[in-house]
């Protein structure tokens, strides 16, 4: 699998990454265990997970993988931090001692004495942006990160979190910035992505695929082991399966006829291949539907297909 820098430093990832969300509550120890081989055996090296993924769940199961079915030094391992779960509510806290206190728990589950990218998953007002900024300091010069990113700011936060990394001497360079873009989700289009470029952060696209809907899979109705059958991610989903969400779909459905393509691939390699795109982070319940997006190393979408794309999906 060809190799990405991620933004303007030297790390290296494969284009595609591995996500992990439903590890460890959807995604039992067999079928990551399936995932993690196939795709190491395919050349990726970019693993993806967060201390609220499964209030730890899923780092923890990582934790009982490497060294096993992978070595520590054959992934790229990133982890975020700032989102927990609380009597079954979502709380955000973007504090440093929190970040830091989180950080620690992420290793012990994972493990390891250090990730490779650390990102702090989610602006917070509650907590001045330069207290944050200082948790990834502290935890490169402490060596418990190498790179450091964000996930989920919107433009003006990037822009701000970003220059005021480069502006003050002795900070880290933001590596990285994690958002939802797909053909469904193109606002980042608008600043995060110009604001990304000029700063020199790679883009790593959570939810290529539109939460599933990209693939196809909800055309004639939702399927009982899908996404939005389930308790935990119905919401989640429901918002792309409108009338705007069909007509995309039905697109990309065409093109993939036309190209002897499945959706899956013609959407991934969509957003794999947008400027200042480093790697889709891509989830799968099973090794099953993994394997589906582990056949596009080789594709590439004509530029006739990219057009009629971008016209039926733009803002």
């Amino acid at each position: 699998m060809q190799q990405r820098a991620v933004g303007s430093t030297g790390l290296k990832v494969s284009r595609l990454g591995l996500g992990t969300m439903t590890w460890g509550r959807d995604t039992d120890e067999h079928e990551a265990r399936d995932q993690l081989i196939a795709f190491a055996e395919k050349g990726g090296t970019l693993l993806d997970t967060a201390a609220g993924y499964g209030d730890g769940a899923s780092e923890e199961l990582i934790g009982t993988l490497l060294g096993d079915v992978v070595g520590r030094d054959e992934v790229v391992l990133a982890t975020k931090a700032g989102i927990t779960r609380r009597t079954g509510e979502r709380v955000t806290n973007t504090s440093r001692g929190h970040l830091l206190t989180a950080l620690d728990a992420s290793l012990r589950r994972l493990k390891v004495d250090h990730v490779d990218l650390w990102q702090v998953h989610i602006w917070s007002d509650e907590t001045p942006v330069e207290e944050t900024l200082a948790a990834l300091d502290h935890a490169v010069t402490s060596g418990r990160t190498s790179y450091v990113g964000i996930s989920n700011y919107s433009g003006w936060q990037t822009a701000q979190a970003a220059t005021w990394q480069r502006a003050v001497p002795g900070r880290t360079p933001l590596a990285s910035t994690q958002v939802e873009y797909s053909l469904l989700a193109r606002g980042v289009e608008h600043e995060v992505l110009p604001a990304a470029e000029a700063l020199g952060l790679g883009v790593l696209p959570w939810s290529p695929l539109g939460r599933g809907v990209l693939t196809g899979k909800y055309r004639s109705g939702t399927p009982s082991d899908s996404r939005a059958a389930s308790r935990h991610f119905a919401g989640f989903v429901n918002g792309y399966l409108d009338e705007r969400g069909r007509s995309i779909v039905e697109s990309v459905a065409r093109a993939a006829e036309g190209l002897g393509w499945t959706p899956l691939e013609v959407a991934l390699v969509w957003v794999r291949d947008r400027p200042g795109v480093t790697a889709p982070i891509v989830g799968a319940r099973t090794a099953a539907q993994l394997d589906g997006a582990l056949t596009t190393e080789d594709l590439t979408l004509p530029d006739e297909i990219i057009d009629a794309l971008d016209d039926v999906s733009g803002d």
